[in-house]
């Protein structure tokens, strides 16, 4: 979607999603850490200043108990299929939802990013939270 920034230029407004610790792109906008754990070995006063995030959010990271089982097995595919299907449901919750629509409709007005540690985004819960919000109605870059 692109939106009428002030002074009448246009700019293309949506959520990236990203590997905490990566680089920031230039107009990335607040970086939100939808994580369980916040970086270890890492004081909160460095967390946007390494790059990891300006607001942590973990009410959008997988609860301890997935996060833990999802550690202990080897993803193979069918169970990352299991990890997916118990992910959504934990995002299926109210306060997760609202979270969903809420980052949907900023996404609207203003540029996000959410992310992860994970180096691999295809078995990272960040891949089922870009289809999450895409789902929600966000602009998803």
């Amino acid at each position: 979607m692109i939106r009428e920034a002030r002074g009448g230029m246009l700019r293309a407004v949506s959520i990236r999603v990203v590997r905490l610790g990566s680089k920031r792109t230039k107009g990335e906008g607040l970086r939100l850490g939808t994580v369980r754990r916040p970086p270890r070995a890492v004081p909160k006063s460095e967390w946007a200043r390494r790059d990891f995030y300006d607001v942590w959010l973990p009410d959008l990271a997988p609860s301890d108990a997935l996060l833990k089982t999802a550690q202990s097995a080897v993803l193979d595919e069918r169970s990352w299929k299991a990890f997916a299907r118990s992910y959504r449901k934990e995002m299926a919750q109210p306060t997760a939802r609202r979270l969903l629509a809420l980052l949907a409709a900023l996404s609207l007005e203003t540029n996000l990013a959410v992310g992860c540690y994970c180096e691999d985004e295809a078995r990272c819960h960040r891949s089922l939270l870009r289809a999450l919000l895409v789902e929600s109605g966000a602009q998803v870059e």
